[in-house]
Formats: structure tokens, C-alpha cells, sequence
């Protein structure tokens, strides 16, 4: 009976060190995909988004992502974003309007899923989950959980390949709604060159465009 007591609180007191431990290669793994992301240059990357509620998908849609550090221009059937580091200009298709602001961080969540590169050592903690492969590659699995209980994006789940440390899944979870955005990357390019302008409006291409200051 002591033995079996004493069996039992070792290995209550290891759980701390245990997740710590976790934590710790969550962080590594984080900081690796990070440091991948930044010395790989221009990336433009293609993924489909799936929209999902109550495990119902409701519908799903393609686009391609440029990115330059945290600049970014995202495509998708209806929608052209362009993000600068600072300004942001929306174009809505449908209403051949363009709203312009200056988004937050969380906000900019909300649009580029890999702005997560930039915000997990401040704004989440992480511990590592069980998936092991992903579409046929060996992968690591980190859940980012937001620490701001107010903050509207409580959940990232995270698959990055073991080789090379590129995303392929982000799992997008909402705090105070069933919606789910789940993101496949289907195609990833490094090293593209980006001017700077390329992440502006540019209004000569959109003449007749309504212009909606939100600044």
C-alpha cells in the first residue's frame, strides 16, 4: 500500500514537469516554423478553407496568400486584401467597393491565418497535441490557446511538418461560436520576390471602385 502511494504521488508530482516539458518543445517547434517563415522570403501559398459549424460544413472556398514578413495581399473568389504593416484595404467584389483601415492585431487575425508567426510568444500559450501525420507527412501538432479571455479567437490548432517546419493546417476556433475555419495549405512557394507595392491598393485598377475610409 505505501509503495502504491508513493507510486502515485511521484507521479503527481511530475505532471507540472511534464507540461512544462510540453510547453517548452510547443515553443521550439513555434520558434522553428517562425524562423522558417522569415528566411524563406517571399511566400505565396494556396489553401482552402472550409467553414465549419456543429460539424457541419457549411461551405468552402479557395484562395492564394502572398506574404512578405507581415505584409501580406489575399485572394479569394469575392474579396482582395492588402495589408502594408499598417493599412489595410478590403475589395468587395459584389459591391465594387474598398474599405480602408487600420486593423489590430486581433482583426488581422481574423483575415491572415499566419499572422500567428508573429503574435504566439505575447498573446498564447501552446502545449502539443497527438496528431503525428498529416496527408501522408510526419508532422508536429501545436494548439495555441489565447490567454486574453475577451479575445474573440480562442483556439489555434497548428500542423507543421517535421521537415522543413511548413504549415499545412491551421484550425481557426472562435471563442463564443460553433464556426470553425479549417485551412489546408494545398500549395507552398518560398523564396518569391515581392516588391513593396504589391501590398497596396492600388486604385488605377479598380477605377470605378467606391472608396470607404475607415481610418
Amino acid at each position: 500500500m505505501k509503495k502504491y502511494i508513493f507510486s502515485v504521488l511521484i507521479a503527481l508530482l511530475s505532471l507540472p514537469v511534464t507540461a512544462q516539458q510540453q510547453q517548452l518543445q510547443a515553443k521550439s517547434i513555434l520558434d522553428k516554423t517562425a524562423e522558417a517563415f522569415r528566411k524563406a522570403g517571399g511566400v505565396k501559398a494556396d489553401f482552402t478553407v472550409k467553414v465549419i459549424t456543429d460539424g457541419l460544413i457549411e461551405g468552402v472556398e479557395h484562395g492564394t496568400i502572398q506574404l512578405k514578413g507581415e505584409k501580406f495581399v489575399l485572394k479569394t473568389t469575392d474579396i482582395v486584401t492588402w495589408f502594408d504593416g499598417r493599412t489595410q484595404w478590403s475589395y468587395v467584389a459584389k459591391n465594387d467597393e474598398v474599405n480602408v483601415s487600420n486593423p489590430t492585431q486581433e482583426e488581422l487575425q481574423q483575415i491572415n491565418p499566419y499572422t500567428f508567426l508573429y503574435m504566439y510568444q505575447k498573446g498564447f500559450s501552446y502545449r502539443l497535441g497527438t496528431m503525428k501525420t498529416f496527408h501522408g507527412k510526419a508532422i508536429w501538432e501545436v494548439v495555441l490557446m489565447a490567454k486574453d479571455k475577451a479575445q474573440d479567437l480562442e483556439r489555434i490548432t497548428l500542423y507543421v511538418t517535421k521537415e522543413g517546419y511548413e504549415p499545412l493546417y491551421i484550425l481557426l476556433q472562435q471563442r463564443a461560436h460553433p464556426t470553425r475555419n479549417a485551412i489546408t495549405v494545398t500549395g507552398y512557394q518560398t523564396g518569391q520576390k515581392y516588391a513593396d507595392t504589391l501590398f497596396t491598393f492600388d486604385r488605377k485598377q479598380y477605377p470605378s471602385a467606391e472608396i470607404i475610409d475607415l481610418r
